[in-house]
């Protein structure tokens, strides 16, 4: 049975139970649930088509590019990651903009965030923030790839800073285990969130093209109907040439990869071959987004070095362990929306903080 935008949460069932009685006593708005000041249901009187329209504009944009719902997810992780959760990302002021900063590079989706608030504008004029768009936008992205449906507290108010410097502190592929472990405690996340959206992260890209180094996915394993000819899964030779050929001394390769999986990793992207050559994520099951990614960074076959990274360290490879095996997968969806959820309350404006942006490209006041 597949899942509605209109189902509640994959919480638990006696807690959904709880949920539909309370809907139920207000008869036509969803009772909102606090997140920090952020609530469900912020715009169910004010706007209530919000978040119907910003799906709407979502399932369009997948229909056209399916490359959308990873464009979408990500642009929600590096928004968060800078300045908080408040569209600051959006901002396009130049060459001095967040935009532009090395770990944002290959961001893309813009064009459905702004499409998404000139519909909501026409609507319900002034009521809706980018940041919000955003955020819903990521769940439906999600949502739109067979993923669970999670309700997305709203209430943010947008950003009036977009400043490349801030952004240097971006978690990016090449960080080191510790390194990452400290970027996401700085924000409030835990290991276990580390493990669940780190393969969000992407690194910056060769000659503009756009590969998303996405693990998370692998949750979709729940549901079968996703289709493994989207290109969200795979990664460059670029991101992998100094993991294969100079991680260390003298050109050796890491050790962490599994000695029968090295040759195969080196016959697809060769020294100084074609750095733009795609491979899948998952080299043993690459048909199908499942959970065997995670088996694959046990046992030394992770393509992407922080993949492999969360294997050495004993926090995150507990996490990693804990969702192989049957008990484990069937968590994996709650876990990583409820990781959604989470990151999207990082540095949230919201009452008379920040702006609801007329468009989303610019603050208010300023020249267009």
């Amino acid at each position: 049975m597949g899942f509605s935008p209109f189902k509640m949460p994959i919480y638990s069932s006696k807690c959904g139970l709880i949920i539909m009685f309370l809907m139920s006593l207000c008869c036509i708005h969803p009772i909102g649930f606090s997140q920090g000041e952020l609530r469900v249901g912020f715009y169910s009187r004010t706007c209530p088509q919000a978040e119907s329209i910003v799906s709407s504009v979502v399932r369009e944009a997948t229909l056209s590019n399916p490359r959308t719902p990873a464009l979408l997810l990500r642009m929600q992780f590096h928004d968060c990651m800078v300045e908080g959760c408040d569209g600051s990302i959006l901002i396009d002021n130049g060459n001095a903009g967040e935009r532009m900063a090395t770990g944002n590079q290959g961001l893309g989706g813009f064009d459905v965030i702004d499409k998404a608030k000139a519909m909501l504008e026409r609507v319900c004029k002034g009521v809706v923030s980018c940041s919000d768009i955003v955020a819903l936008a990521a769940r439906d992205a999600v949502f739109l790839r067979n993923g669970p449906f999670y309700q997305v507290p709203t209430g943010r108010r947008d950003g009036r800073v977009s400043d490349i410097s801030h952004a240097a502190n971006i978690p990016e592929v090449g960080d080191s285990i510790q390194l990452l472990k400290s970027k996401f405690r700085q924000k409030g996340l835990s290991d276990r969130d580390l493990v669940l959206l780190s393969g969000i992260l992407c690194s910056p890209l060769p000659q503009n093209e756009f590969f998303v180094t996405i693990f998370v996915f692998c949750f979709f394993c729940f549901f079968p109907s996703f289709s493994a000819a989207h290109t969200i899964g795979t990664t460059a030779c670029f991101f992998i040439e100094t993991r294969l050929y100079n991680f260390t001394q003298g050109g050796g390769s890491d050790p962490a990869i599994n000695p029968d999986f090295l040759p195969k990793l080196k016959a697809k992207c060769p020294f100084r071959g074609d750095i733009n050559v795609r491979l899948p994520l998952d080299p043993v099951t690459e048909e199908t987004f499942d959970v065997q990614i995670l088996r694959n960074i046990r046992d030394g076959l992770a393509v992407i070095e922080s993949d492999a990274r969360l294997y050495d360290d004993r926090a995150t490879k507990r996490v990693v362990d804990s969702y192989i095996g049957q008990r484990g997968s069937s968590a994996f969806g709650q876990d990583f929306a409820e990781a959604m959820v989470k990151m999207g309350n990082i540095g949230v404006k919201t009452g008379s903080q920040g702006e609801i942006r007329r468009i989303c490209t610019a603050v208010n006041g300023v020249p267009l």
